[in-house]
């Protein structure tokens, strides 16, 4: 039996977390190889209702996309935390935006501002969605950090790839205090 990651990243409509979600996803099944499948769902208002994005990864071809019990959670507003965290499994672990999250429902949640690190040390406040990718890319170490590289190229903005890398990078290195999981492959029994 293989191994199943599930990733929720939740906020509000214009925090740009399905464009961060379509990136995991493209990052883990074009450029690390793994089955991935990617979900995604947003309230009735373009921008401020709430927003969700789900990847889903395996060694194993992927028959439900959804994710239920969660791996890693991230929370970039207080509502989308208190709303999702009962969704991970006892050892997953919940990283928030603490720039707009202040109540954390567990000790063990990560927490980096990072709408305020795009805003203070990038001057763009939109791109506090790759701040949080680099962050989760190095927590999780479910994805290498030269695939994200290329599905940033891919997909942001044309003339926007060096800010978001810069942001990418930005946010591995804010989150170089907190410790990096144990890769779910590596769990496996030989």
């Amino acid at each position: 039996m293989g191994f199943r990651y599930e990733v929720r990243l939740a906020g509000s409509g214009g925090q740009g977390l399905i464009l961060a979600s379509i990136i995991l996803a493209d990052a883990t099944g074009t450029h690390d190889d793994w089955y991935v499948a990617q979900t995604q769902s947003y309230g009735p208002e373009a921008r401020g209702g709430a927003s969700k994005a789900e990847v889903v990864i395996s060694d194993e071809e992927i028959d439900y996309p959804k994710a239920g019990r969660l791996d890693f959670l991230l929370a970039m507003n207080q509502k989308s935390c208190e709303q999702y965290y009962p969704d991970l499994k006892p050892d997953g672990f919940l990283l928030v935006d603490s720039t707009f999250v202040n109540r954390i429902p567990i000790p063990t949640a990560g927490q980096i501002p990072f709408t305020q690190i795009a805003r203070e040390r990038l001057g763009r406040e939109f791109v506090a969605n790759i701040v949080a990718l680099g962050a989760l890319t190095r927590i999780s170490r479910i994805v290498s950090q030269r695939a994200i590289e290329a599905a940033i190229q891919a997909h942001v903005p044309p003339g926007s790839e060096m800010l978001n890398l810069q942001a990418f990078k930005t946010g591995m290195s804010a989150a170089r205090k907190i410790p990096r999981l144990i890769p779910p492959w590596k769990l496996q029994k030989p």
